[in-house]
């Protein structure tokens, strides 16, 4: 497989050094590997935190800055941060008024966020956890015990950010958070597989002419193999998973997201789909969001999220956010 790279081990501090060329409004750590927004700590304002493997880009780390994140930690490729860089970003964004870390559910990540916010209250840091957990298409993974985390942690990290950002206090923070998750479903599909740059060649192996349906964001297994199916039919399969788990009762923000590999010609396509299906449901979209945002590297594919929301997430999704991965309204 060809990839633009140097050498493997090298992807993710040159994908770093990178970015901070790219975006002089942050302040990225390559040793570090810590990404914080450049006017950070906002002073009376509470600090967002997340971070996980590489490979999801522009997952977290392009969602840092004004309305999002404060600060965000990758890890190897698909590999979670370690602790020390959870605590050391906690450390540069706290204002004094408490930082949340916002957790995909993935073993590994569970794990060391939970051990950084132990060290981080040792040094006086005041730390609330969310978790996210929206994926319906299993319950246990190769990576984790329960549901993992995929297209909701987007909308937690927007929203959540909004509030933050209006100053409202922590408790609040991470209800609000809460609230997104819990209202929160998500289902993918791949049509192909994804390649790491350590091992050169695709993750796993999906034959020519098939897709798996309900595929996690690192190519762990989904629900069934099938003969690929049309753009309607995978909609079909995809929104009615969510909606059987989900079952709104109001207007939904809809996410159609990429895997990394599927343009967007497709992904537009994909998104008429998804809204027919969700008119044939009778459930209103309140708000779309297209394109590639929580990717597993080039595996070709997509992934359906869809958010149930009142007034006040409705506003804070709407309200302004400026990062290098989503912005709009300043």
């Amino acid at each position: 497989m060809k990839m633009l790279i140097n050498v493997p081990e090298s992807v993710v501090p040159d994908a770093l050094r990178g970015m901070a060329a790219a975006h002089p409004e942050l302040s990225v750590d390559v040793e570090r590997r810590i990404v914080v927004r450049r006017d950070a700590p906002v002073a009376g304002k509470v600090a967002l935190v997340s971070g996980g493997g590489s490979g999801h880009e522009p997952l977290h780390g392009g969602f840092v800055g004004a309305g999002m994140l404060d600060a965000a930690c990758p890890g190897e490729v698909f590999t979670s941060p370690v602790p020390d860089q959870m605590v050391r970003a906690a450390a540069a964004v706290d204002s004094g008024k408490g930082v949340l870390f916002i957790v995909k559910n993935y073993t590994g990540d569970v794990l060391n966020f939970n051990m950084a916010a132990e060290l981080a209250e040792d040094e006086g840091i005041q730390v609330a956890s969310v978790l996210v957990n929206d994926d319906v298409a299993v319950t246990d993974s190769l990576y984790t015990a329960g549901r993992r985390g995929t297209g909701a942690t987007l909308f937690v990290e927007k929203i959540a950010g909004a509030a933050a950002e209006e100053g409202a206090p922590l408790e609040r923070v991470e209800a609000i958070a809460r609230r997104v998750n819990e209202a929160s479903r998500s289902f993918g599909v791949a049509l192909a597989s994804c390649t790491t740059p350590a091992k050169g060649s695709p993750t796993f192996d999906l034959p020519a002419g098939e897709l798996e349906l309900g595929v996690g964001i690192h190519g762990e297994p989904g629900r069934e193999r099938r003969a690929m199916m049309t753009s309607g039919e995978i909609a079909d399969f995809a929104v009615d998973a969510v909606l059987a788990d989900l079952q709104p009762t109001g207007p939904v923000l809809a996410l159609v997201n990429g895997a990394g590999g599927t343009p967007l010609l497709e992904l537009y396509g994909f998104t008429a789909e998804v809204h027919r299906v969700l008119r044939e449901r009778d459930v209103p979209v309140a708000r779309t969001l297209v394109g590639n945002y929580v990717t597993s590297l080039d595996m070709a594919g997509a992934s359906v999220t869809l958010c149930q929301v009142d007034e006040e997430l409705l506003r804070l999704w709407d309200a302004p956010v400026q990062t290098p991965g989503l912005r709009w309204g300043r």
